[in-house]
């Protein structure tokens, strides 16, 4: 999931995550390698693997780096030079289509050598965002990658003003009709765009604006200490506590991050309130009418059809999480569940810790069973160290599948611990794997999907895996758990994440008349949470400060429906898989490979599914609401 603007070089890797949030240092000698060993073994879960970063570059320090900068800086001011002022009449000429064509192939050249640089630099981050050396690279390398995309800002924006009757003309050349995705994509974006010194400006101005406070929120977050009982922990471990199956600790966690926040309540409130008045600005400035049409348009897909689900969803609360957190209250003997223990292990589930290896049979064996292609791509992840998943001190929260570049490989960070959750997130971010394996063959600029389908290929590797495991498990307890627990990975996909964009909506709207307090921010955080989560859930002194961790909220500005869009997508889609003949997953793998080069109705009509059709999100929800039936009628 990383989403990146079609006309400006990527930045270093943003660590947002899948709704698993949290946040973990491993020492700076180590993080420096890029050729890091197997982590030692975990008592039960086994040896943890470390990515092995070497593919993109030996070491923060490598001569490659050097270079590629120096190149990349070079390419961008020949590019520049080559270009600049010439693209209308250059485009008019008889061979204008081959002529653009090779513009555009030097453009994407550079930006898959930028992607190299700037995805290395943010996975080094990733793995130690408290180190001062890591961050002092990570930094620069952002900074010269921002400098190096003042010279090819021109390109899009001139692009845009050709006549539109050339353009098409020049696109009838093979060479450029391969681009058309791209440009036509581009083309969209058209109405929002600035001068070309106003766009420079918003460019430069973004390393002390929200790029900074962006990083400024990575350092903190990384390095909160939580004081639980006798021990400080990082913020990965502690949330890991609230699934904790002692409730004591449940509380003494959930309690310890209260305090914590509440310590740092000035410091996340000032970083909200910069990086939403920064929004403004630019929305303002663009011609944006709504906050969120920004993300709308990056994610290529309409305002009403993102109306739409969150009005399906939102309507859908009494019979999914509130009916849903009632029963499990029963489960537990209570009227009401503390919000700690919303995801608490169920009495009846079980305990084991689940060893690495068994998490890699589980999910390749599901793979294989829909697709043994797609198995053979996510082993891959396995056997050429692709995957960072040792918890660690300083470690970026959660877990992300990055694509890197197209001439590269993606990498997978997790925080891996063993419980049946940390399975599903394998499975979750594999999906995201293959489908940026599939996607890449488009090259740089029409490789990344757009949100409305990057979150299909997680959640759907998610589905496979949970219906594998339910299939062969024989005990009616554990069969009960197991249903139990995708029940709330579904409701944490969908109605927690359409909570969190109802937040994001309430929050960017005040804004605009003034400064929120982190009292005022707690209130609105309150609000949404109630509303979703149900009378079944007892939201206690504390919580109202929980909005500080979340990622997304701080690097991608309304991502969080993608979740949701995702989900009700896969649901409709796996029932379209369970009544399918032969060919489905062959007509599934063409559309991950798509990548970018197709709108998502357009992606969809092979498997009869329209997402603009109302009655669409009911479709996804009921499959949620018939899972809480069953667990219903078990009693």
């Amino acid at each position: 999931m990383n989403s990146r603007s079609k006309t400006a070089l990527r930045k270093p890797a943003a660590k947002t995550s899948a709704a698993r949030t949290s946040a973990a240092k491993k020492s700076a000698a180590k993080a420096k390698s890029s050729k890091t060993p197997l982590a030692k073994p975990a008592s039960k879960t086994g040896k943890l693997p470390e990515w092995n970063l070497a593919d993109l570059y030996s070491g923060i320090d490598a001569p490659e780096v050097a270079r590629d900068l120096e190149t990349m800086d070079a390419d961008c001011v020949a590019f520049e030079t080559d270009y600049k002022g010439k693209l209308a009449t250059g485009t008019a000429n008889e061979d204008g289509g081959k002529w653009l064509a090779k513009a555009v192939r030097r453009y994407e050249a550079i930006d898959d050598l930028a992607g190299r640089l700037g995805s290395y630099a943010g996975l080094v981050h990733a793995g130690d965002s408290v180190d001062p050396a890591i961050s002092k690279f990570y930094g620069d390398v952002s900074e010269r990658l921002t400098a190096a995309s003042t010279h090819l800002l021109f390109f899009a924006l001139e692009l845009n003003r050709v006549d539109d009757d050339i353009l098409n003309r020049a696109m009838q050349a093979p060479e450029l009709a391969h681009y058309r995705p791209w440009i036509e994509d581009l083309r969209k974006e058209k109405p929002y765009q600035l001068d070309d010194k106003l766009e420079q400006l918003f460019l430069e101005k973004a390393q002390t604006g929200y790029s900074a406070f962006n990083r400024l929120f990575d350092q903190t977050i990384s390095g909160l200490r939580f004081k639980v009982g006798a021990k400080e922990l990082a913020i990965e471990p502690t949330l890991n506590l609230l699934q904790d199956r002692d409730g004591a600790k449940r509380k003494s966690a959930a309690e310890a991050l209260a305090k914590t926040f509440k310590a740092n309540e000035r410091t996340f409130a000032l970083i909200t309130n910069t990086l939403a008045k920064d929004k403004d600005i630019s929305d303002r400035w663009r011609g944006f009418q709504d906050v969120a049409d920004s993300r709308h348009l990056n994610n290529r897909v309409e305002r009403e059809v993102v109306d739409a689900l969150v009005a399906a969803v939102r309507a859908a609360y009494p019979k999914l999480s509130h009916r849903y957190y009632a029963l499990k209250a029963k489960w537990f003997g209570k009227k009401r569940l503390a919000y700690w223990d919303r995801n608490a292990p169920l009495p009846f589930a079980a305990t084991d810790t689940i060893g690495w290896p068994d998490a890699r049979n589980m999910v390749l064996t599901a793979y294989r069973g829909f697709s043994p292609k797609m198995a053979d791509i996510a082993e891959r992840f396995f056997t050429d160290r692709w995957i960072d998943a040792p918890v660690r001190p300083g470690k970026a929260p959660g877990a992300f599948s990055h694509p890197t570049t197209p001439s590269a490989h993606p990498y997978v960070l997790m925080n891996y611990q063993g419980k049946p959750r940390d399975v599903m997130t394998l499975a979750h971010e594999l999906g995201h794997g293959v489908h940026q394996v599939l996607a890449a063959k488009n090259g740089a600029l029409m490789a990344p999907t757009p949100l409305t389908l990057a979150e299909t290929a997680s959640v759907f590797g998610e589905m496979l895996t949970f219906r594998r495991l339910l299939a062969q498990t024989k005990n009616a307890k554990q069969r009960q758990a197991l249903l139990a627990g995708k029940v709330e990975d579904m409701i944490n996909t969908v109605v927690r994440q359409i909570a969190f964009y109802s937040f994001e909506r309430a929050v960017h709207t005040e804004r605009k008349n003034g400064e929120l307090t982190a009292t005022r921010l707690g209130e609105i955080w309150l609000s949404v949470q109630g509303e979703s989560l149900g009378p079944a859930i007892e939201i206690k002194a504390g919580y109202e400060n929980y909005w500080m961790y979340i990622p997304h909220f701080i690097h991608s500005p309304f991502y969080v429906y993608a979740y949701a869009f995702g989900d009700c997508l896969v649901n409709s889609l796996y029932a379209v898989y369970e009544n399918a003949a032969e060919g489905f997953a062959e007509r599934y793998l063409d559309m991950l490979a798509a990548g970018g080069t197709k709108h998502y109705s357009e992606l969809l009509r092979p498997f009869g599914l329209d997402a603009k059709d109302p009655k669409f999100w009911d479709g996804g929800l009921s499959v949620i609401a018939g899972m809480i039936d069953e667990l219903e009628a078990m009693g």
